[in-house]
């Protein structure tokens, strides 16, 4: 469904060429290729899910913690460490909300608040010294594997993915942004 195609059902018949009637199979092929694809990004989406949820019961944190311990460990990574409001948008919680977290994930040790920033009213998170080394203990087997399945692809390759992804993430925040800004689409007047 998350093409607009359907069910299974609907699949096969396009892919056999009977979708449109005339025996012309190549819009079927691909929209049983944009399928796969879209689904395959599901089936991603929902182990990288639940990674996150088992990593979650491996430090005996709630599944949302977790979540946003590893929000924050990422954005460190990527060197640009995440604030309060930022990670209330990463991981879809109000600021209150995202305060009662920061205060469980702080109590367990797992991170510090800082002011690093000129404006002294700028708090930073970062990951506390004693969780690094056990999300690299838990991730490490991931992050390999993932090293060693993306190095089967050229880099041209790995552009061109890139490059549709960037394009997905970009349609996906215009929609969330716009049709879907007050929880969905407007429903439709009786």
């Amino acid at each position: 469904m998350a093409n607009g195609h359907g069910a299974d059902g609907d699949r096969e018949s396009e892919s056999d060429g009977s979708a449109n009637g005339n025996g012309d199979s190549t819009a079927g092929r691909e929209a049983v290729r944009v399928d796969r694809v879209m689904d395959g990004l599901r089936a991603f989406g929902a182990n990288y899910t639940e990674f996150t949820r088992r990593f979650a019961t491996w430090l005996g944190l709630h599944s949302t913690d977790a979540a946003a311990l590893v929000e924050i460990l990422y954005a460190e990574d990527q060197g640009a460490p995440l604030s309060p409001a930022r990670l209330s948008e990463r991981v879809s919680l109000s600021s209150g909300a995202t305060a009662i977290l920061l205060k469980r994930l702080e109590q367990a040790g797992h991170i510090v608040r800082t002011r690093e920033s000129a404006d002294r009213r700028v708090v930073t998170l970062r990951s506390s010294p004693g969780i690094r080394p056990r999300a690299i203990e838990f991730f490490g087997p991931y992050a390999e594997r993932m090293a060693e399945a993306m190095a089967a692809y050229s880099p041209q390759e790995i552009q061109h993915f890139e490059n549709f992804l960037g394009t997905l993430r970009t349609t996906m925040d215009a929609l969330l942004a716009h049709e879907y800004e007050g929880g969905g689409p407007t429903p439709p007047t009786p």
